[in-house]
């Protein structure tokens, strides 16, 4: 880890409790520390947190298809794609298609 710098940002939001015990994932790494394996380690460490303390039983990641390295990152720590969501998110003016992809506390 690098003490002096923000290597990048994890959130859990729309945490939904009740019978759900749901929330939704979003991460971004900064530039320079990308593709260097610190948001595995992170996402390792909030899925934990998410499940042990949160008490969460599901995280869900919603991707761009072309985002190839965030797919992969999910992937290696665990997440399952689960499907396909046309016009998803209006972003860069234009609504955009999404892979649904999650994790439960059993697969971890």
């Amino acid at each position: 880890m690098h003490a002096d710098h923000l290597i990048g940002v994890f959130n859990i939001s729309e945490i939904v409790r009740g019978c759900f015990q749901s929330a939704y994932l979003g991460y971004y790494a900064f530039e320079p520390f990308a593709n260097q394996g610190y948001m595995t380690q992170g996402l390792r460490l909030l899925v934990e947190h998410a499940f042990n303390t949160l008490k969460l039983h599901r995280l869900e990641a919603n991707i761009r298809p072309e985002n190839n390295a965030s797919s992969k990152l999910v992937k290696k720590v665990g997440f399952q794609k689960e499907g396909y969501s046309p016009n998803y998110l209006y972003l860069d003016g234009a609504w955009r298609d999404h892979e649904r992809w999650a994790i439960i506390v059993s697969q971890k």
